[in-house]
């Protein structure tokens, strides 16, 4: 973990010393300041990668196509970050359903960078025609579809405030492991208790390794409750993958992080 009374300014800094990706979920709440990004470049190094959710104002919109002129007033303003911005995350509601595909269809024709999409409604996991027409969408166009899977989380039976708070925050859905471009799209939000994790992650080691040895550049984001115990997940997953795959790189020594993620190359 960090040591005590680091100061937050320091938390990139040190996260970047150990892993070369993050899943930027604050800009989902808050546009970054000009200054904050520009901190932000001089913190980065050039190879680390970081996946920018779009603020709310876009993805919650009620109206996706109206939103490309925000969603590309966040891009111009990321542009001090360079190649480091990869992919951009529209994370959508559970108000947009099928009916609604027409709009991100227009959305992802008019935006123009890496772009990689999160659905919740529940027309898109039931193995019908609007999954199937989303899927399609996203495969034409080479977009990511976003690998969420929180049965780990969903299993642990707790009163803990911490896990009763991601169960309310997070969905219960089905997962769909897929990949439709270079770059297959990871979020794994686990238990509390990390060995509990390891049968639902079984699977995903497995994938995971067959991307990586298939030329693929996966993006794996691990999360646990209150993510204090994130960052030893990570770790956990990635040596549980190095016996997969025995020329992966080691991680370097670990220093924790409010919000981890892994970037299997």
């Amino acid at each position: 973990m960090y040591p005590a009374g680091t100061p937050a300014s320091d938390f990139l800094a040190s996260y970047c010393s150990a892993f070369n990706t993050v899943e930027g979920n604050t800009t989902l709440y808050a546009w970054p300041s000009e200054q904050k990004v520009q901190r932000w470049a001089c913190e980065m190094p050039e190879g680390f990668r970081f996946c920018a959710k779009f603020p709310r104002d876009v993805s919650q919109a009620g109206d996706l196509p109206a939103a490309l002129e925000q969603a590309h007033a966040f891009q111009r303003l990321l542009l001090p970050l360079g190649r480091r911005v990869t992919p951009f995350w529209l994370q959508l509601p559970a108000s947009v359903g099928p009916s609604r595909l027409s709009e991100l269809a227009a959305f992802i024709d008019g935006f123009d960078a890496a772009l990689a999409v999160e659905v919740r409604h529940p027309g898109y996991f039931d193995r019908g025609d609007g999954e199937r027409a989303l899927n399609r969408l996203l495969r034409d166009r080479g977009i990511e579809r976003i690998c969420l899977d929180t049965r780990a989380l969903f299993s642990c039976q707790s009163r803990d405030p911490a896990l009763l708070h991601a169960q309310s925050k997070k969905p219960r859905l089905p997962v769909r492991p897929v990949a439709f471009s270079d770059s297959p799209q990871l979020r794994f939000v686990g238990h509390p208790e990390l060995e509990a994790n390891d049968a639902f992650m079984a699977p995903w080691l497995d994938k995971v390794a067959g991307w990586i040895e298939a030329g693929k550049t996966p993006h794996v984001y691990l999360h646990t409750p209150d993510n204090h115990r994130a960052p030893e997940l990570a770790m956990r997953f990635h040596a549980l993958l190095s016996e997969r795959l025995s020329g992966l790189p080691a991680l370097p020594t670990l220093q924790a992080a409010p919000q981890l993620s892994l970037l299997a190359d």
